[in-house]
């Protein structure tokens, strides 16, 4: 894989480190995904700056904050595409159980795919919207820690995470350097859905300026959020 060393290299530099059953498990990740790129629109990260740009950066909030990937947890991947983070996040962390959430079924079936040909035993697929699945029992607020990587701005975001993770638990959102000028409105929105504060957490991947933000849930999301499919977008909290 073109690029592996240099992806072992920044995430030792923030404590992460593969054992050769999850590399040879990465590795195979990155010849699925790559085999289904050639076939339909999962990514158009060039190939040799996969490991760095993709996976490093998916797993990097391990070191940065591994008290929330603790075993046994309960994660959910809002928006997953191509499977990112989750499924690094799955290989990194055994222990987790994963759910993969996405709307395209296409995208659903690589996932699928992914999982049975990985052997990952803690993931599952779910072909929903994000709205559907917060208002539905199953996944409504079943979750200790709800992810999403560069899907929405942070206001419109909170509104697809905060109502799947469970009060005590935890919304983490993958960010560019942008992310202070979405803070405002995030804690805005945060604050109508039972969240709290935002904590920012800054990192570098291959030059490049990251910003974790970790935003906890203090207490249940009121009935009426998420709202109606598409709304969330169309008209963010403010």
């Amino acid at each position: 894989m073109v690029g592996e060393q240099e992806m072992l290299q920044t995430l030792a530099e923030y404590g992460v480190c593969l054992s050769d059953e999850q590399l040879e498990r990465l590795r195979g990740y990155h010849r699925l995904l790559n085999e289904w790129n050639a076939r339909m629109d999962l990514t158009n990260v060039p190939e040799a700056d996969m490991p760095l740009r993709h996976y490093a950066d998916s797993v990097i909030p391990v070191g940065l904050a591994p008290a929330l990937f603790r075993e046994g947890s309960r994660l959910i991947d809002v928006g997953s595409g191509a499977g990112l983070p989750g499924i690094p996040l799955a290989l990194c962390c055994p222990g987790l159980q994963v759910a993969l959430l996405e709307s395209m079924k296409k995208r659903c079936d690589f996932l699928t795919a992914a999982r049975n040909g990985l052997g990952l035993s803690n993931v599952t697929v779910v072909n929903l919207r994000a709205e559907t699945a917060g208002r539905s029992p199953e996944y409504r607020e079943r979750f200790d820690l709800a992810v999403a990587r560069a899907v929405a701005p942070t206001n419109v975001l909170l509104e697809y995470l905060l109502p799947l993770v469970t009060p005590g638990g935890r919304a983490l959102c993958w960010k560019g350097p942008a992310a202070a000028q979405e803070l405002a409105g995030g804690e805005a929105a945060a604050a109508q859905l039972g969240g709290g504060g935002i904590e920012a957490i800054s990192y570098a991947v291959d030059g490049a300026e990251r910003v974790l933000l970790r935003i906890s849930k203090d207490g249940h999301t009121p009935e009426r959020f998420p709202r109606r499919d598409g709304l969330p977008v169309k008209r963010p909290l403010t």
